[in-house]
Formats: structure tokens, sequence, C-alpha cells
């Protein structure tokens, strides 16, 4: 029985070593960006490796304003917040509406989301662009909501149909026993209820949506609609790149997200597990 005792000791000792390791590993690209960043252009040539021989703490300064960061950072934020809310809202009211009434329209629809899912987006880009320009909003924010809107619904109604499956029905009898209608159900009995679900979802989309680089690529022109990652790849020329820039101007575009991803991670999880379990 000891031995027993002392190999279990040791398998999950090593095991926790291994996954140690690999969480190091992962943390290598952050120790290059973070040591580089405050490095000369030529300290980052010949020395990538290892530590700063000065400081060069003025790179921050350079690329904030060469990024105009806080118009950039703004527009990435606003898009970010109202995407995440319409993507919240709309999915969470047509996963509830699919799943409270099995029809085979519904059945259909919840379908097509699913199969939506493993649609490349490289084969959009270009019907995506003209119908941006046909509705008359390209190289706009509202465009680009109005496309992350699209894309993000089917990951968001597949995860959010699989949570409201396990919401009892008789919570909502209750509800009309009290004579609430449909809408009042919905915005107070399950959308509490969705949570934890929800906030899965918006982290999700939040890593997404503040880190893409192609759509907005393909939909925001003006300079002054810029969002991190765009404003961030002006440091990349045809025959010049700018590592002293770039890589500070990369720190101050996913610090905010890692923030929020530290802050909120615990959900994850939980979310994905009570949405997946009779999804």
């Amino acid at each position: 029985m000891m031995n027993t005792v002392k190999k279990t000791r040791s398998s999950y000792l090593m095991i926790e070593m291994i996954l140690l390791l690999v969480g190091l590993l992962f943390l290598v690209p952050f120790y290059f960006l973070l040591v580089n960043s405050v490095k000369g252009f030529g300290d980052i040539l010949t020395n990538a490796a290892g530590w700063p021989e000065a400081f060069v703490w003025h790179n921050y300064a350079q690329a904030w304003q060469k990024t105009h960061f806080l118009t950039s950072f703004g527009n990435s934020l606003l898009i970010t917040v109202m995407s995440n809310l319409l993507l919240a809202l709309l999915c969470a009211m047509a996963a509830y509406r699919m799943v409270r009434r099995d029809t085979w329209f519904n059945r259909v629809l919840y379908g097509t989301f699913v199969a939506a899912m493993v649609i490349p987006f490289q084969s959009l880009m270009i019907p995506l662009v003209k119908v941006v320009s046909t509705l008359g909003v390209m190289d706009t924010r509202t465009g680009l909501i109005l496309c992350y809107l699209g894309f993000g619904a089917p990951i968001t109604v597949f995860l959010l149909h699989g949570f409201v499956k396990t919401v009892p029905f008789s919570i909502e009898e209750a509800g009309r026993v009290d004579g609430s209608g449909t809408f009042g159900i919905f915005f107070r009995l399950i959308l509490p209820l969705m949570q934890p679900i929800i906030v899965t979802v918006i982290i999700l989309n939040t890593l997404w949506i503040w880190n893409d680089y192609l759509m907005p690529s393909l939909i925001l022109q003006s300079p002054n609609n810029r969002t991190i990652p765009i404003a961030t790849y002006a440091f990349f020329g045809q025959f010049t790149k700018q590592w002293d820039l770039a890589l500070p101007a990369l720190v101050l575009g996913i610090a905010p997200v890692v923030i929020f991803f530290l802050a909120m991670q615990k959900y994850i999880i939980e979310g994905i597990a009570q949405g997946s379990v009779k999804g």
C-alpha cells in the first residue's frame, strides 16, 4: 500500500514538473517580446536573446506617438465592446428561441450555424468586401462591427444553445404562472442564468476581435479608424522593419487584453463545461 502511494505521488510530481516546463516554454515568446522592447535597434539584431545592454524606455514613447495609440485603442475598445454586446444579446435570444421552439425550421437554422463554423474566412473575403461596399458601410467602424457579428454568431450560438438545454423548463412555467410574458421570462429568468456561458463567449470573442488583423485590414482604410493591430503593422514595411518600435507597440497592444483575460479566465472552463455537456 505504501509503495503504491509513493508511486502515485512520484507520478504526480513528474507530471507537475513536465507541465511546469511546458508552461515556461510557452512564456519564452513573452520574454523575447518584453526584453527586446527596451533595446535599441542594433542591440535587437545582434543580441536578441540576451539582456539589454541599456534600457531604452523612450521606445515606448515613440511607439505611443507613431501609432496614435489613444485613437487606435479607442477604436479597438469601441469595436470590441459593441461587437460583444450585440453577439451576447442577439445570440442568446436566438439560442433560447431555437431550443424552446423545436420546429424543423429552427433545427435547420441551428444546423446552418454549426455548418458555418467550418467555413474558412479566406473563402469569404471577396464576397464580404462586396457586401460591405454595397451596404455603404465600407471604411466604418459600424461595418466592421456588423462583420464581427456575422462571423462570431455561429460559435456563440453553438455554445449558448448547449447551455440553454441545461436550463429546466419548470423555471419558465413558474414565470408564466406569475404572469410573465416571453420577453419577461427571457430577460428576468433565463438571461441571468446564462451569465457563466455569456461571460465565456465574451472572453473568447474579445481575444479574437481585439487581436484580429485580417478583417480590419479589409474593411478599414482611414488612419482615424485603425485598430491597434493595423496601427502596429505600420512599422513593418517592404524594405524596413522597425523592431525597436514595433515590439513596444505590441506590448502596449496586448497588455489590455492580457489583463482582461487574467481577470476573467476562471469563467472559461466553467462556462464551456456547462454549455457543452448537453450541446
